[in-house]
């Protein structure tokens, strides 16, 4: 016996669909009627693409974005729970992120870190780096790749790890991170690695205590070198914040090129 198909009305109200939500599904490649009227372009849908409907609507009520759940249709249940577990930590994550950055706001940095911050001479040095757009879940992944990358291109070195940050970088919001590695003698830029010069330049710097070294409180060391040099009115920002790996100490530093104001 042949399946009787649903007019689009009633296949999303099967379904706890929209019409707008069902229109753009089909615009979408997500799901597509069964048949369309060429007469009068009624759309019918078979009752057998309800599951595949229903699943489309949870996983669109999560907020997740239409190319993500195109992946996610496809797999079998298990796979796709496994994939949801793994965005619900991530998503987890990114909450404590932004409850941090919130708390930093209120309390400011920490007195202690801000009375230890230094300055300090840093000679110029010409680096080989990689820069790329990319937001703090892929930050950790830039950072390993790229010194690996470079390490292989330059030969054994003792040379620290540079990273250079043009922005906040936030689970919502990306910015331009450079990682670089200082080096000496002839190179040759290769693929997306290029050379430059990092001009000679005062610091202000701060060695990065272990309770501070990971996600958000991090954010609390740069608040702190800020705070330092707002207090200092000869002093102002001349450049990009860096890190450097490994630091003085520490497991890494975090400096500020400063200049002073005539």
């Amino acid at each position: 016996m042949p399946v009787k198909l649903l007019l689009a009305g009633e296949f999303g109200a099967a379904a706890r669909l929209s019409p707008k939500a069902l229109r753009l599904y089909a615009e979408q490649g997500l799901l597509l009627p069964a048949e369309t009227d060429p007469a009068t372009g009624y759309r019918y849908y078979d009752p057998g693409q309800l599951p595949r409907a229903r699943l489309i609507g949870r996983l669109r009520s999560l907020g997740l974005p239409l190319a993500r759940i195109a992946y996610l249709v496809e797999l079998s249940p298990a796979a796709c729970a496994l994939e949801l577990r793994g965005w619900l930590r991530a998503s987890r994550d990114r909450l404590d992120e932004r409850a941090a950055v919130i708390e930093a706001l209120e309390e400011g940095p920490p007195p202690a870190l801000v009375a230890a911050v230094r300055l300090r001479q840093v000679p110029a040095r010409k680096v080989v780096s990689r820069a790329r757009q990319i937001d703090s879940t892929r930050l950790e992944e830039h950072i390993r790749t790229s010194e690996r990358d470079i390490r292989e291109h330059l030969g054994p070195s003792a040379e620290p790890r540079l990273t250079f940050f043009e922005d906040l970088v936030t689970p919502d919001k990306a910015g331009m991170v450079e990682v670089a590695v200082p080096c000496t003698g002839p190179v040759e830029p290769v693929a997306d690695l290029r050379i430059r010069l990092v001009p000679a330049h005062t610091a202000a710097w701060l060695a990065v205590p272990p309770d501070y070294e990971d996600g958000p409180p991090v954010l609390r060391v740069y608040d702190a070198i800020e705070s330092w040099i707002d207090h200092h009115p000869g002093l102002r920002t001349a450049g990009h914040s860096y890190e450097t790996a490994p630091g003085s100490g520490a497991r890494f530093d975090v400096s500020y090129p400063v200049t002073e104001v005539k």
